[in-house]
């Protein structure tokens, strides 16, 4: 059996350095609204002669960047700053409020503009007496045209102005067309700039579909994205993607391939020898939303608190591995958590 690369005292000492440090999530921020719906409440609409759905609860939470948001303040990290933009709409109004509730997070850096949309997720949950939440089609509102160079500049000036003053940075680059959010490819360029003039600063990007595009920022992609940076497809071999990580090392910071339930494959540097980390068992059904970024959120506070690549990836998979046990909801992972899930690992 291979041995846990996580020690409890190395566990112990990340969530000890947690309330002193000062982390950075820049990147597409959406808000999360979960609508539970009670279908014993179910109603003939009179109108339509269609089921009227009757909402019984609303929870509105920061989604996206605000999910690492939202693992970072569990994990207890002291202080949280977004670098994003709202639209000026109510949307933004209850994303601005999730994060005033959220501890550690502080929300002078995000940019409030009329020219974008707040990006919505809602996700209707359908609750029915004595069974498991179903949760019905998603409703996404995004931005479909580009996001406006003035926005954009400010977000530079903001990111710009904190990054002497962090210990990390994590990057999330949520949409699938770069130029309608945050993480334009002017940003990209400039992120990679500032990471090699402060290369003490920690930093950690994800990308959906272009994590290829970044230099000098340690990477975050799972398989699928490894291989198809590099050009391979999405059925390559073990060995191919081995190749693939490597190649992703070369642009010069760490990488931390996910590969689900069987953990990370780390590349510490270009050239160095690979590092399996292996993923934890979990019984019983899981949740698998929000786990790459509940493990970004690890890898980070083990990064910035002293842990080495492999040591920080182990603590990835030890929040990931918390996190998809939570049904029906973006889950967090607290301390006590992960200390009871490293001493059955």
């Amino acid at each position: 059996m291979t041995r846990f690369p996580l020690t409890q005292e190395k566990l112990e000492m990340a969530l000890g350095k947690a309330r002193d440090l000062r982390i950075a999530v820049v990147g597409d921020l959406f808000l999360d609204r979960y609508l539970h719906i009670d279908r014993a409440l179910d109603e003939d609409s009179i109108e339509t002669g269609e089921i009227a759905f009757q909402v019984a609860r609303l929870i509105a939470s920061p989604g996206a960047a605000g999910t690492v948001i939202n693992n970072l303040s569990a994990l207890g990290v002291g202080t949280i700053l977004p670098v994003a933009f709202i639209g000026d709409d109510g949307e933004g109004y209850e994303l601005l409020q999730a994060l005033r509730k959220t501890p550690g997070v502080l929300t002078d850096h995000l940019v409030t503009t009329p020219e974008r949309r707040t990006p919505t997720y809602t996700k209707p949950m359908h609750l029915h007496p004595g069974k498991e939440p179903v949760e019905g089609n998603r409703l996404d509102i995004r931005n479909r045209q580009e996001t406006p160079p003035s926005v954009i500049a400010e977000l530079k000036k903001k990111i710009t102005a904190l990054w002497p003053t962090l210990d990390g940075v994590i990057i999330l680059d949520q949409v699938g067309d770069p130029t309608t959010g945050v993480i334009t490819d002017d940003m990209a360029h400039h992120l990679a700039g500032l990471a090699q003039q402060f290369p003490k600063v920690v930093t950690l990007a994800d990308s959906r579909e272009r994590i290829a595009v970044f230099r000098n920022l340690a990477l975050k992609p799972n398989k699928r994205e490894t291989l198809r940076a590099t050009g391979l497809p999405d059925s390559a071999s073990d060995q191919k993607l081995e190749e693939a990580v490597r190649a992703l090392a070369k642009q010069g910071a760490p990488v931390y391939c996910t590969r689900a339930e069987e953990g990370i494959l780390v590349a510490p540097e270009a050239g160095a020898t690979l590092e399996r980390v292996p993923g934890l068992k979990v019984a019983g059904p899981i949740d698998p939303v929000g786990a790459g970024d509940s493990t970004s959120a690890g890898i980070v506070l083990g990064r910035t608190s002293g842990l080495n690549p492999v040591e920080a990836a182990a603590l990835g998979c030890l929040v990931a591995s918390i996190t998809v046990q939570k049904i029906g909801t973006t889950g967090t992972a607290t301390p006590t958590e992960l200390r009871n899930a490293l001493s059955r690992a």
